[in-house]
């Protein structure tokens, strides 16, 4: 049984027992004040004994000024005063309330916890021919793994043997099975549903994507937004001012009045109207809860100040390549068609290395072979330089060779405007060119359509020439984009663009989590696309789009936006019902019923109010 079960259990109990005990002190008028004490003593402790040693060990550690602290004092000094029904009712209504408020936490909690549950219990290695069940922190890279039906991968790696439907669901939020086999990709965190599988791991546990994720949402609680901060710093203060405003309403008045027990009264319901619990608990809670709802449609956010970011987000810059368009470039031409085998050999020996999304579509369309003894050199924006024995092979865009005196003898053909051309040459002498293409999501149009209907600023950088740029940017419907430039160039841009914003102004800067890494660590929000298999995703962005669509950061930012509305709902009412009933406790109206409502009710509804952000 539940620790909140066994309190809701003993508050009931005391609750039936308190009930026929108040019905016998109004039919038994006349009987002794001691005995009254001693049955609403045994009921008071009873309820509250849990409730007293938090306060006792909190004032031990140096913690006076919380809600424990406060409702001792509150309902203690009720009973020293002979109120004994209310402090009996105070307490037994507050241990009521944190029921309700532990249910509704612990609901918020499992939630997310259902949806982070991709924590891998062993991995199946195979070590001399026989499978052995170790921690998944135990296997080394390069060895092989046995994942059988049901199991849930345990590290990063590659399919060597066999075939299966793999659900997706935990990483992605796509509720379709993916069908993997020899040669796929697979990423820890996923569940075999059928078949069976031999995955070489390619990474280390601590380096899969299964550890970053859980570590990611683990570490989500330390950064918080704006508001979570604000409340943190108005608790810390606010709670010994209203305490000093009790003592001081219990002093001051009485010394004038010398009704001491009538405003003593007074300062004990102020006490327990005071305590700020309801903001301690339901703003770091509805961003809790936001981050889980938006984690439930794909889409992973670092902490609570970036959802607030996200939400506010209005100046958008997006990567073209593996963002707006899906980065999977296919060979659509060889030209000169004569010496076609020659160009993809020798593009080959320069591509065969890198992990550029160019490299891997120009090997797909080679025939492999084994090479050795190249010095292989990459030359960021413009391509690959490989050399052995004096023998030179450039591979790459124009710049690349006029840079080396490589002469072009290739005219450009209308089509290939919107293209990307890979040149290639020999020891100085021109061999040809690989014409490819990369195609547009199909999500993007719809994306950049919703993002424009909502008042967004909208650009595109890209490192593709003026014409390829122009093709994608006209058909998804950006008027502001750049093209031609290389990694610092888009720095560059960026940080232009941010110098120009107003200063409400958050920018979002969306990219393939690659090559755009500084990109996305210096916008004031990142975002990484399809950044479930890469290291730099997870660690240099804000928010992971898990499923390679765009239209999830819409959703994203709806529900960030969706998120902040409700934690604003629960400060202006908490705040509007706790300042009202401060004034009124102090003028003596409502009581100590009105006042424990005033804490326990309102945390409850605003806790109440928070889970709505994981729907």
């Amino acid at each position: 049984m539940s620790k909140n079960a066994k309190r809701l259990i003993r508050t009931l109990i005391c609750l039936a027992v308190f009930i026929p005990t108040v019905i016998c002190k109004v039919i038994l008028k006349n009987a002794d004040d001691l005995i009254w004490l001693g049955c609403f003593s045994l009921i008071y402790l009873s309820a509250s004994y849990d409730v007293l040693f938090k306060a006792v060990r909190n004032i031990c550690r140096g913690k006076v000024f919380d809600e424990n602290f406060l409702m001792t004092v509150a309902s203690l000094g009720a009973l020293v005063l002979g109120e004994y029904v209310e402090a009996c009712a105070v307490i037994l209504f507050y241990q009521v309330g944190e029921c309700f408020q532990s249910y509704a936490v612990g609901k918020s909690r499992k939630s997310i916890t259902a949806l982070m549950d991709i924590r891998p219990d062993l991995a199946r290695v195979l070590r001399d021919g026989n499978e052995e069940i170790v921690e998944p922190d135990e296997v080394s890279l390069g060895e092989i793994i046995v994942v059988k039906a049901g199991d849930k991968i345990p590290l990063d790696g590659e399919v060597i043997k066999g075939n299966c439907n793999l659900n997706v669901m935990a990483l992605t939020g796509e509720s379709k099975p993916l069908e993997v086999g020899v040669g796929d990709k697979v990423l820890s965190g996923t569940v075999c549903m059928d078949g069976q599988l031999y995955i070489k791991t390619e990474k280390e546990f601590y380096d899969s994507t299964v550890y970053k994720i859980l570590d990611m949402v683990e570490n989500a609680s330390g950064k918080k937004a704006k508001v979570e901060s604000f409340i943190s710093v108005f608790s810390k203060y606010y709670t010994p001012i209203v305490v000093i405003s009790a003592l001081l309403l219990a002093i001051i008045p009485s010394i004038i009045t010398f009704n001491w027990q009538v405003w003593t009264i007074r300062a004990l319901t102020f006490l327990v109207v005071s305590c700020p619990c309801a903001l301690v608990i339901s703003v770091p809670l509805g961003f809790f809860g936001g981050i889980g709802g938006i984690g439930k449609r794909g889409v992973l956010i670092k902490g609570a100040n970036y959802v607030e970011r996200l939400a506010k987000a209005n100046v958008f810059v997006l990567d073209k390549t593996g963002t707006l368009t899906k980065g999977e470039f296919s060979v659509v031409g060889v030209y000169p068609k004569e010496k076609r085998e020659d160009i993809l050999r020798y593009a080959y020996i320069c591509e065969s290395s890198s992990n550029h999304p160019l490299s891997k579509s120009i090997v797909k369309e080679c025939k492999p072979f084994e090479f050795s003894g190249y010095e292989i050199r990459e030359i960021a924006g413009k391509g690959i330089v490989a050399s052995k024995n004096g023998e030179v092979i450039l591979c790459g865009n124009e710049s690349l060779l006029k840079d080396n005196g490589v002469s072009i003898n290739y005219e450009k053909t209308q089509a290939d405007l919107s293209k990307t051309l890979v040149y290639t040459s020999i020891n100085g002498v021109f061999l040809g060119v690989i014409v490819l293409s990369d195609t547009v999501r199909e999500d993007a149009t719809v994306a950049i359509e919703s993002l424009k209907k909502s008042g967004a600023k909208i650009y595109m950088l890209t490192g593709d020439g003026k014409e390829s740029a122009k093709a994608v940017a006209n058909t998804v419907g950006i008027e502001n984009y750049y093209s031609n430039l290389l990694p610092q160039d888009k720095m560059e841009k960026l940080e232009e663009i941010i110098s120009r914003k107003n200063k409400n102004d958050v920018v979002c800067f969306v990219g393939d989590g690659i090559n755009d890494a500084p990109a996305i660590m210096r916008a004031d929000v990142g975002v990484s696309m399809g950044g479930i298999g890469t290291d730099s995703a997870i660690e240099a962005s804000d928010a992971v789009l898990m499923h390679d669509n765009l239209t999830s950061l819409i959703s994203a930012k709806r529900h960030c936006k969706k998120t902040m509305a409700i934690v604003r709902q629960n400060i202006v009412f908490a705040l509007a019902v706790k300042f009202s009933a401060l004034i009124l406790s102090a003028f003596g109206i409502g009581g100590m019923w009105y006042a424990v409502f005033a804490d326990v009710g309102v945390s409850v509804l605003a806790i109440l109010n928070s889970i709505r952000t994981l729907k």
